[in-house]
């Protein structure tokens, strides 16, 4: 199991005043604290949304792409809540948020790979919680929210965390020591900070601070655990989060998967890769 109990506070005093960070879609932000409610109505939840018209057009639009592969479209933000769930529709929220949030830079071919190797790790997450009867829909929102302070790294300094991106080669925990001679922090610290700021719950914290961390054993499989081994199989499928990324091999992660759960998720490589694939091409055609 990853250790959670220590959560690093390096974070506390990082300098946001000086790096004049972008606000990230408050909506996205809203909605998450929302659902974090017990029993929230749905309609509360779709009003809220449907507030903002562009964003809501966003969930509509991949609520009804072939990711979801619904049989009768969802002509309104309460039919795709009530159709998804509020727990689903709160993943998704984020994930549009995220690639909002990204802007321009997501033209740049690096920082690309750096969404696509969220979105993989969210879906692979997904999935893995499926086959351990865990909460899918908790797993793949912590699943968008494991890197997200590598996405804020990339709006801080879109050009030299490309770069840093670009010319890094080794394993990818080594990233963390190079973001810290960049910024002064790395982005495990950075994603702990947002979380902070923006009064999310606690439920995603070690998975940001602890997603390049080991798991030691299957014993005790948790959310953190679950968000660092998909982490992982995102980079061994071809979502690396940079160029010059070393993954793991797929055995090798495997193994770090309860075997109950391990025999119903993809049995090779090939299997999760092309999956995987077809389902960030069905969100970005969305």
């Amino acid at each position: 199991m990853v250790e959670t109990e220590e959560l690093s506070d390096k974070s506390v005093n990082l300098p946001w005043a000086y790096f004049r960070l972008s606000p990230f879609p408050q909506i996205a932000i809203r909605v998450m604290q929302m659902v974090n409610k017990d029993d929230v109505p749905l309609d509360r939840v779709a009003t809220l949304i449907a507030a903002d018209p562009a964003f809501a057009s966003e969930i509509l639009t991949i609520a009804n792409s072939p990711l979801y592969a619904p049989r009768v479209p969802a002509m309104s933000i309460l039919q795709a809540v009530s159709r998804l769930g509020t727990r689903h529709i709160q993943g998704l929220c984020l994930t549009v948020a995220v690639r909002a949030y990204l802007g321009q830079t997501i033209n740049h071919p690096t920082m690309k790979g750096v969404w696509h190797h969220n979105l993989a790790c969210a879906m692979i997450a997904e999935q893995l919680a499926v086959a351990s009867f865990m909460d899918k829909d908790l797993a793949y929102t912590a699943g968008v929210m494991h890197d997200i302070g590598r996405l804020a790294m990339a709006v801080i300094k879109p050009k030299q965390y490309a770069a840093l991106l670009d010319n890094h080669v080794g394993p990818a925990g080594s990233i963390l020591e190079a973001e810290w001679a960049l910024f002064g922090f790395d982005h495990c610290e950075a994603g702990q900070q947002l979380i902070a700021s923006w009064k999310l719950p606690h439920d995603f914290d070690a998975s940001v601070a602890h997603h390049h961390v080991s798991v030691e054993s299957t014993q005790s499989w948790e959310v953190a655990d679950l968000v660092c081994v998909s982490c992982h199989l995102a980079d061994a499928a071809g979502f690396t989060a940079f160029p010059g990324c070393e993954p793991a091999l797929f055995d090798d992660i495997q193994n770090k998967i309860p075997q109950e759960a391990r025999g119903r998720f993809h049995p090779d490589l090939e299997s999760l890769s092309g999956d995987i694939a077809a389902k960030i091409r069905a969100v970005e055609g969305a």
